[in-house]
């Protein structure tokens, strides 16, 4: 007689994948048409600074005037998120943004571009980023069950890879052959795209009821003291700020002077941000799939290996030898983040998520402006300079967090 096997009819069903939420896919879609249309942009910005000026001290100031009002103000982003519909504050941010990279497109189109144009429009994106960013941050648990944000977060950034990758070598043949006008009409074109998705979704639901809600300035000193009481989550972030110092600059304006001033080219320019897109997919996937016990040990050994990856690019002169290279950085940092952002998404509460997110941005975004301006004036001097002491801080900073038990110890 054959032996039957019983089902426990007590044990969960498996969570339902976020693609099959008509809301999530939505979204998705036109994020995904919208993040396409920014790797046009990104590749299109720096190549007409350097146009422009020649100076990689202009490009570091611009980027740098973007990263000011994104960290400053971040907070009251995350604020604002908690308080209003996050839904329609990231509709008002991706119009702001359409009509000012439209701008700059046509003032290019008709030779009436100046580089303080572009002062201009790095102010507004950063602006943008500071609402939009907590916003997205604070939406995307209303649209999908708890146990399924580990997936979602690994489908959005995976598609931000994958957009990365497939995007940016043909902006740059693009740039090349047509101009740089075209990049930035296709990412005010695709900005269309997301502001449609959004007005068909639903805001999320309200959990301060009839309440009356405190000033937006103690809003703002609750969501950093939730943090500060919260040891594992305090000093996950406060690493993770510091990484980013290291990194920003040289991988933001270290990046893109190396391919104008070792390869001429912007197709070299799309070609190392494809690779680092390529890891950070691989590395998405893998978050999809692996569930780290203690985050505190991943995030030293990644910030290790970043360290020496960082010190390479510097060193190295083949474009595929540094693309390599970018790929298993990528790899890192996007096993990294998602993990990071899934953990605090699931640790916080709704009431207080766009508060908390927007501290976790804040503190990564916060000494960013530093960065891109010191890496602009060190690109200047040297660019192999800029790559190993950014190397050697990050390596700093990493043995400092090792001797740390709160940093180690991170669940």
């Amino acid at each position: 007689m054959a032996a039957s096997i019983a089902v426990d009819p007590l044990l969960p069903p498996k969570p339902e994948h976020p693609l099959r939420n008509p809301f999530f896919r939505k979204w998705w879609i036109g994020a995904s048409i919208s993040l396409t249309g920014d790797q046009f942009y990104l590749v299109a910005l720096p190549w007409v600074i350097l146009q422009l000026t020649g100076s990689a001290v202009a490009m570091g100031s611009i980027l740098m005037l973007a990263a000011v009002p994104r960290a400053v103000l971040m907070l009251l982003g995350g604020a604002l998120s908690d308080r209003f519909s996050p839904r329609k504050i990231m509709m008002c941010t991706a119009s702001a943004r359409t009509l000012f990279v439209a701008a700059i497109g046509i003032l290019l189109w008709a030779h009436q571009l100046h580089i303080w144009h572009l002062y201009l429009l790095a102010f507004a994106f950063g602006t943008a980023d500071a609402f939009g960013a907590p916003a997205a941050s604070t939406f995307l648990p209303s649209l999908v069950k708890k146990e399924q944000l580990l997936a979602a977060n690994s489908v959005f950034q995976s598609t931000a890879q994958v957009t990365m990758i497939a995007a940016p070598a043909p902006a740059g043949l693009v740039i090349r052959a047509f101009g740089a006008v075209w990049a930035f009409l296709m990412d005010a074109v695709s900005f269309l795209f997301i502001i449609g998705a959004l007005w068909q979704l639903p805001d999320p639901p309200q959990t301060s009821g009839t309440m009356k809600k405190p000033p937006v300035w103690r809003s703002i000193l609750e969501g950093i003291g939730h943090v500060y009481r919260d040891v594992p989550l305090r000093s996950l972030m406060s690493l993770a700020a510091v990484i980013n110092f290291c990194l920003a600059g040289p991988m933001s304006v270290g990046l893109a002077y190396l391919a104008k001033q070792r390869f001429g080219s912007p197709a070299a320019y799309g070609v190392l941000i494809s690779s680092i897109a390529a890891g950070g997919l691989a590395g998405a996937f893998l978050a999809g799939v692996w569930k780290p016990q203690r985050r505190g040990v991943l995030m030293l050994s990644v910030a290790t290996l970043l360290a020496l990856g960082v010190g390479s690019v510097g060193l190295l002169h083949s474009l595929w030898a540094i693309a390599v290279v970018l790929v298993v950085m990528g790899v890192s940092a996007g096993l990294t983040n998602i993990q990071i952002v899934s953990w605090v998404q699931k640790r916080v509460e709704q009431a207080v998520r766009g508060r908390v997110m927007s501290v976790l941005m804040f503190l990564s975004l916060g000494l960013m402006p530093i960065s891109l301006a010191l890496a602009g004036v060190l690109a200047q001097w040297s660019l192999k300079g800029l790559f190993l002491l950014g190397s050697a801080a990050l390596l700093l900073v990493t043995t400092a967090g090792a001797m740390q038990k709160t940093v180690r110890d991170i669940e």
